[in-house]
């Protein structure tokens, strides 16, 4: 199956099911297309298929493969680097993070939806 090319696809990553469940949900209700995954291994087995994300919500905090180890690994993929990776997560710090890991932006937990659907806007284009 071909993508739709007017098809916006973000990829969460997200060990908190809540909160995953959430953020996909308000993203499919303003047409986007979401894929789903609960650690980074998750995530980079989806990314090892055809298809690409225009952006990439990153959780740092989870089991299995971190969200420290997929953004490594994703800067050493040819196809993945140039993918805009915001950092979605509680850290105390997280501005300072964000400029760190040279990412794209960052959205604070507890997420409000504001927030989240002006950085996805901003990087993929509204629906």
């Amino acid at each position: 199956m071909q993508q739709d090319r007017t098809e916006r696809v973000v990829l969460v990553v997200e060990d908190d099911r809540d909160c995953l469940d959430a953020v996909c949900e308000l993203l499919r209700f303003e047409g986007y297309r979401t894929v789903a995954a609960s650690n980074g291994r998750e995530a980079r087995d989806y990314l090892r298929g055809p298809e690409r994300p225009e952006l990439i919500l990153l959780d740092l905090m989870m089991p299995v493969m971190n969200g420290w180890q997929l953004l490594a690994s994703l800067r050493q993929t040819a196809g993945l680097a140039a993918v805009p990776v915001v950092l979605l997560s509680a850290d105390a710090d997280l501005k300072q993070r964000a400029r760190e890991l040279g990412v794209a932006g960052y959205v604070r937990k507890p997420v409000d939806v504001e927030t989240l659907l002006n950085v996805v806007r901003r990087h993929i284009g509204a629906r």
